[in-house]
């Protein structure tokens, strides 16, 4: 009986993935990549854009990322002076629904998630209601990957996907790390 518990137990205990066998190596390791390489402190040049992609604003800020659980899950910080704005972020790979993502919250404690498939570089939040009633989406695709800088681009949508505008265009630019 005791040896059933412990077997139960551990059970219980351990991950369990759906379809786990399903799942691409090659996906799962751009996955686990995309956490690696947000590890560490970075400057970041934020432009708002308008409709026509012209910049309505520039700001600078900082994100920092650290291990939680190496592999799987990263937490973080965003800063934007400016703008008087700071955010928790985890980041993390979900194995079980075939995704990584990123969930966000700020002072105003409204809880972004972005969803993406694994070993893709686009994520997605849900459809959340403005404040005119209509509904809308937000679409962050990171390019231009390289060691020690990468882009982020934000649109969104109004009309379900048919259409996506302009939203931010971020440049992330790796700081210095310290001399030991």
């Amino acid at each position: 009986m005791r040896n059933l518990l412990i077997s139960l137990f551990l059970l219980a205990a351990s991950p369990v993935f759906a379809d786990t066998d399903e799942i691409s190596d090659d996906a799962l390791a751009a996955a686990v990549a995309q956490l690696r390489d947000s590890i560490g402190d970075w400057q970041v040049v934020t432009e708002f854009l308008n409709e026509d992609g012209s910049i309505a604003r520039s700001v600078d800020g900082s994100y920092e990322f650290t291990w939680v659980i190496v592999d799987r899950v990263v937490s973080g910080v965003s800063r934007i002076p400016d703008l008087d704005m700071v955010s928790a972020l985890l980041f993390y790979v979900n194995e079980g629904e075939k995704k990584v993502e990123m969930v966000s919250v700020g002072h105003d404690g409204k809880l972004w998630i972005m969803s993406g498939l694994l070993g893709e570089e686009t994520r997605y939040t849900q459809e959340f209601e403005q404040p005119d009633g209509n509904k809308a989406q937000l679409r962050f695709t990171r390019y231009n990957v390289a060691p020690a800088r990468f882009e982020s681009r934000m649109e969104y949508t109004t009309d379900g996907g048919a259409s996506w505008l302009p939203g931010n265009h971020q440049v992330f630019t790796r700081r210095a790390l310290p001399e030991l």
